[in-house]
């Protein structure tokens, strides 16, 4: 029996200075991603860089921006789309501080 048709998710990630892989569709979904804000909970500037790999290809979505201490920003000012094998990816200048809020809409992928 197939999957829900539609699931909201909301995932939450600490961020470190290496490139983690932090979501990707599962199989048979598309996934809109609706909201990546990342928080800084230091008492340092942090700077964020997010990707998404696609087919090999890395994409930059934001690279270096700075998140001051105590505050937070958004990633995407739309929504960005997904699809089975794509890869959203992030990382920091700092390992303790940044912290990631990834809200997205999964949907059933039905024959074409």
């Amino acid at each position: 029996m197939p999957g829900a048709l539609n699931k909201f998710q909301t995932n939450f990630a600490n961020i470190t200075t290496t490139t983690a892989n932090i979501y990707t569709p599962p199989t048979g979904y598309s996934t809109v991603i609706l909201m990546a804000q990342v928080s800084n909970n230091g008492n340092a500037l942090i700077q964020v860089t997010a990707n998404v790999l696609r087919s090999g290809n890395t994409t930059s979505l934001i690279n270096g921006a700075t998140v001051p201490p105590a505050d937070a920003i958004s990633l995407l000012t739309g929504r960005l789309i997904l699809n089975v094998g794509d890869v959203f990816q992030i990382k920091s200048t700092d390992d303790t501080s940044g912290q990631l809020t990834l809200s997205y809409l999964e949907t059933l992928v039905t024959g074409s």
